[in-house]
């Protein structure tokens, strides 16, 4: 490449392009993604799902276009997800008092219980995923990682 060729943007090791950093999430995203399916396939569930049920776990019933804002979802697709963890038993909607349009989403016993059988059967996958890393590594990744995604709350 000459001097003044134009740079293209790659996610390979030392990058210099703008870019690079989001291409490199995206790969990074896409690996830990497959591990987390991997988990998630003998429990029936996907990550979609699996995304809902992190929210209402952390926050207790949601408002069904909360839920959509927070996975970064549509108005559908957060409706067919929440549709097929209830078809599931996983949750339930409720009415909100005051609102009769809006649907508040509950996580159940069968949700919650699921929740934390995925986290089990992920375990053995999250120490292959960090399997390359230097001992320390996973926890600094995890909390750059956290900052970088959580700019408004630096202390996380």
């Amino acid at each position: 490449m000459t001097a003044d060729a134009p740079r293209r943007a790659t996610d390979r090791p030392g990058d210099g392009s703008p870019f690079a950093l989001g291409l490199l999430l995206r790969r990074a995203h896409w690996r830990a993604a497959a591990v987390m399916t991997e988990a998630l396939r003998p429990l029936g569930i996907e990550l979609r799902h699996f995304a809902v049920l992190i929210v209402l776990a952390d926050r207790g019933p949601t408002l069904q276009r909360d839920l959509g804002a927070e996975t970064g979802s549509d108005k559908a697709g957060i409706m067919r997800v929440v549709d097929d963890l209830e078809r599931k038993g996983l949750a339930v909607r409720k009415a909100v008092p005051g609102d009769r349009r809006a649907r508040a989403v509950e996580i159940t016993p069968a949700g919650l219980e699921l929740f934390d059988a995925a986290h089990v059967a992920a375990e053995p996958l999250a120490e292959r995923l960090a399997g390359d890393l230097e001992p320390g590594e996973p926890e600094r990744l995890a909390e750059l990682l956290t900052r970088f995604a959580h700019p408004e709350n630096p202390k996380a």
